[in-house]
């Protein structure tokens, strides 16, 4: 009896220490993002106009600013990159390498918001200054809530 429940209490922290915690990535800050875009030597575009992410900005509690890139070199995001700052949309995103976001959004592997998509916030390869590596990703949805 002693040697099944100790048998039991080992295979059990076994699996607890064995079992991979998932991988989340969280949304990039409004100040990470203004060092990113003030220091990135990336070609942007931005669609909604730049965004002002100063502290005292009016800002919609339904805007996310998402910086989607087509180069992925380590753990830099870079190339050209577009600046998306708006409200809940599907934004065409072919041959997007890598992104970051101010609020979790959805990457699909196909245009229209169709196919495989996966949630930024389960990021699966975290990079640095708060991008994930989304290769693959033809489109982005970014929600109102």
């Amino acid at each position: 009896m002693q040697f099944s429940t100790l048998f039991a209490v080992v295979s059990l922290a076994t699996a607890v220490v064995a079992s991979p915690a998932p991988v989340t990535a969280s949304v990039i800050s409004d100040a990470e993002l203004e060092h990113w875009l003030a220091t990135t030597d990336a070609e942007l575009t931005f669609i909604g106009g730049r965004p002002d992410l100063t502290p005292l900005a009016k800002r919609s509690a339904q805007s996310t600013t998402v910086t989607y890139c087509n180069k992925r070199v380590g753990s830099i995001c870079g190339g050209t990159c577009t600046v998306y700052t708006g409200g809940a949309t599907c934004l065409s995103a072919p041959n997007t390498a890598c992104l970051a976001s101010t609020r979790d959004i959805g990457f699909c592997d196909q245009a229209g918001c169709n196919g495989d998509c996966e949630a930024f916030s389960q990021c699966g390869t975290q990079m640095g200054s708060g991008f994930c590596a989304t290769p693959g990703t033809v489109s982005i949805l970014v929600s109102s809530l």
